[in-house]
């Protein structure tokens, strides 16, 4: 009987033959597939944070990704916004926050562009009247701009800054800059110091050229300022730019593009630059100092200074009201 017992045969089906056929790769293209979708939706939703100023800064940027323009060279950022506002460089959250409209109120703004004016008027008005100034006032470049008061000292034709090569002031720009340093420290407001050259090709055997050489005229122009009494944490940037933003751009070899440029920085732009240098600024809102009775603005011989013409025909020699703000002018 157990002679004739048939052998038990037991047969394993595989299923899902297909499996062989195609292997894993499936799963490399669908993790593929879901990160390109994690990043689209990151993409999106960095979109809808961004400000507009950000976002047209962006879309110009890859329209013309090699026309930076920063006017008088105070914008150093990779995207420039136009008119010298630049994408700050720092925590996302914090760019927001400086990006909002509430975070800098529009009262504090005001009361900013008001000092700033003023302090524009107290320059005009020294370079008018100061005749060791005054021959200069060609070369004197004073205007407002979205980064705050900017101060250009160009050279001229035969009466240049700094010898040809040389980043030693001559003795009327260190005059200059002597004058202008107490009518700068009225304001609590940072500066940025900028050199510039023209497009003349310039490089010493050493290697020593015009990047070198702007840096150092603009630090120049710093130790100066602060020998004039200008404090040493006040200065908040000093760069050199070489001949990369000329004032007269059809003509690179033009005197003018010789200069240095002083810019009373904006709260905002202050900001802006910290963090670029890596520091945190706290997230808080900015408003305008409330002024208690007895620090109202007063008149001064009845004079209450409202508009440029009567700025320059007042007597300087106290304190006068102007655009609602205590500014007080050196005497004669």
């Amino acid at each position: 009987m157990a002679e004739n017992a048939q052998p038990i045969i037991i047969k394993k089906v595989k299923k899902g033959g297909h499996g062989g056929h195609h292997g894993g790769s499936w799963k490399v293209a669908y993790a593929d597939f879901v990160t390109a979708m994690m990043a689209f939706f990151l993409l999106l939703w960095l979109l809808s944070t961004s400000s507009e100023e950000v976002l047209v800064g962006i879309s110009s940027y890859f329209q013309s990704p090699s026309a930076i323009n920063a006017a008088g060279g105070a914008s150093t950022s990779m995207i420039n916004l136009g008119d010298n506002i630049d994408t700050s460089k720092g925590d996302g959250e914090d760019n927001k926050e400086s990006d909002s409209p509430e975070y800098y109120s529009e009262e504090f703004e005001r009361m900013e562009m008001r000092q700033l004016e003023d302090l524009k008027d107290e320059l005009e008005y020294m370079i008018e009247n100061t005749p060791s100034i005054n021959e200069f006032k060609e070369q004197l470049l004073i205007d407002i701009t979205d980064e705050g008061l900017h101060i250009q000292i160009i050279d001229k034709d035969n009466r240049p800054m700094f010898d040809l090569g040389s980043a030693a002031l001559k003795p009327y720009a260190k005059q200059i800059l002597r004058e202008i340093s107490p009518i700068l420290n009225e304001m609590p407001n940072r500066l940025s110091i900028t050199g510039h050259t023209d497009g003349r090709k310039y490089i010493r055997s050493d290697g020593y050229g015009n990047w070198e050489l702007s840096s150092d005229r603009a630090n120049s122009a710093r130790r100066e300022l602060v020998k004039s009494g200008t404090p040493v944490e006040k200065i908040a940037r000093v760069v050199g730019l070489a001949s990369k933003f000329l004032l007269k751009k059809d003509d690179p070899m033009h005197s003018s593009n010789r200069r240095m440029s002083i810019l009373v920085l904006k709260k905002r732009k202050e900001d802006d630059i910290s963090r670029g240098q890596g520091l945190k600024i706290e997230n808080k809102k900015i408003v305008a100092p409330d002024v208690r009775p007895d620090q109202a603005p007063q008149k001064i011989n009845n004079i209450d200074v409202e508009s440029n013409a009567q700025l320059k025909d007042a007597i300087r020699g106290g304190t006068v009201r102007r655009s609602g703000e205590i500014v007080r002018f050196r005497g004669e």
